[in-house]
């Protein structure tokens, strides 16, 4: 394990108190409670509707109407879980909503594919007619049924675009407008469910609470994610102050504004930044902040990856800037040991320089990167380990000789205590990856690595 004198800045550590973690664990087991206990309310009502089933026909229409009710059960949550609700964002962690978002996604067009399919069959024997005829029959003449039509073919291009092989292929940009089209499915599969569905038909209260789901959900949509941005930009009036060149295709994009200390933002966290200027105006990027949020300034520090991302470097000065946030749960919060180590990897570093300036306790930074061009911030770095009295190590490929291995006999021998850190991890998701089964291998628990991706 060779570390290269230019590339290695140590100094003494440094000790400072550390407050209680807000219930790191609480809020996301509560959510899922929530969550369960909706759907089994759900299977509820089906129950209590249903008097009996007999034979083949009414055991397929039953499953249709069980999968169709968790269907439109399932939507509504799938909304609300990437609402973008602060609260939720801050206690759960941005990567975990995306996560579950994702699997509710996938659960929920597998029940309306599994719905339509059930109940297409259920009814076909019921009447005695083909799976075609009764298929036409189903749309031409029920209410509700050509708007379900389309919501159901808007349903399967979502499916086809979440596969991963597709994903690989799309844009941040594209991402979003096609998810969009999820939105005008659930608006056009609405009416549907309450028009045809057997368990909503003349039950006033079924009727009420399932309005009062999607309204709710709605609500959040439409508040979170366009009329608070709209009143936080007319508040703050972000405006583009400076483009710094940080390093190839890297640079940082400070930001004045009025009263920013009202927007609670920590170190660690980010925005999702709207900048209006010709071609980027359309979408909202998630960068996080690289320097601790100041009452009259803001910094992000941004690689060319793509683009968006690649169109910030030509920014003007006075550019209006909206943002979204703060979200994320990679912050101070989380720490429950007096020691902290930070591994980073490429432009990984920019929430992990902030938390390097305020994090509380005995500090380490390691740091990788392809060339030493490559570490950016490194400057700032050095400065932060020599005023605060922390240990950074850097880590290159290129050239020869002065790489880390990202293992756990490496991760032990530098950081000899690193059981008893916390660990923040940042980076790409193959080095994520690899740092997280070196810490689980050297003994880390898993409630002491804390990680957040943007990854689609």
């Amino acid at each position: 394990m060779a570390v290269h004198p230019a590339l290695d800045a140590t100094r003494t550590s440094g000790h400072g108190a550390v407050g209680p973690p807000l219930a790191p664990r609480l809020v996301p087991t509560g959510v899922h409670v929530l969550g369960w206990a909706g759907a089994a309310g759900v299977l509820g009502l089906w129950w209590a509707d249903t008097t009996s089933v007999v034979g083949a026909a009414g055991w397929l229409t039953g499953a249709g109407r069980i999968t169709g009710l968790l269907a439109g059960y399932a939507c509504a949550v799938v909304v609300v879980l990437m609402a973008r609700v602060p609260w939720l964002d801050r206690t759960v962690g941005s990567d975990r909503l995306a996560r579950w978002h994702a699997a509710g996604g996938r659960y929920a067009i597998s029940l309306v594919l599994a719905h339509t399919l059930l109940i297409i069959w259920g009814y076909a024997l019921t009447g005695h007619a083909g799976p075609v005829d009764e298929t036409v029959g189903l749309v031409l003449h029920y209410p509700e049924m050509l708007g379900a039509t389309a919501a159901w073919f808007l349903f399967l291009l979502t499916a086809v675009v979440s596969a991963r092989a597709a994903r690989r292929r799309l844009s941040y940009e594209t991402w979003q407008f096609l998810h969009l089209a999820t939105y005008a499915a659930i608006y056009l599969a609405f009416g549907h469910q309450l028009a045809d569905g057997a368990d909503f038909v003349g039950n006033r209260t079924a009727q009420v609470l399932w309005y009062a789901m999607y309204l709710s959900a709605a609500g959040l949509v439409v508040w979170f994610r366009f009329l608070a941005p709209v009143r936080s930009a007319r508040r703050h009036r972000l405006t583009v102050a400076q483009v710094r060149r940080e390093g190839p295709g890297v640079v940082s994009v400070h930001l004045t504004g009025d009263r920013l200390d009202e927007l609670a933002a920590l170190p660690g966290q980010f925005f999702r930044w709207r900048f209006l200027a010709r071609g980027l105006w359309w979408t909202a990027s998630p960068y996080s902040l690289s320097a601790p949020p100041h009452p009259r300034s803001l910094r992000i520090t941004v690689k060319a990856l793509g683009s968006h991302s690649a169109a910030l470097a030509r920014l003007a000065p006075g550019t209006r800037v909206w943002a979204e946030g703060p979200y994320g749960a990679l912050t101070a919060r989380n720490t429950r040991a007096d020691r902290t180590l930070l591994l980073a990897g490429g432009i990984g570093i920019t929430p992990l320089r902030a938390l390097f300036e305020t994090l509380p306790g005995d500090l380490i930074l390691i740091y990788w990167a392809r060339t030493p061009a490559d570490l950016v911030l490194r400057g700032e770095l050095d400065a932060i380990a020599a005023a605060r009295g922390a240990r950074v190590y850097y880590s290159v490929d290129e050239p020869d000789g002065h790489a880390l291995p990202l293992t756990a006999p490496c991760l032990t021998a530098l950081v000899p205590d690193l059981g008893r850190r916390d660990v923040y991890l940042c980076g790409p998701p193959g080095m994520t990856r690899a740092a997280g089964a070196a810490l689980r291998e050297a003994g880390v628990a898993p409630r002491r690595i804390h990680q957040e991706s943007f990854a689609l």
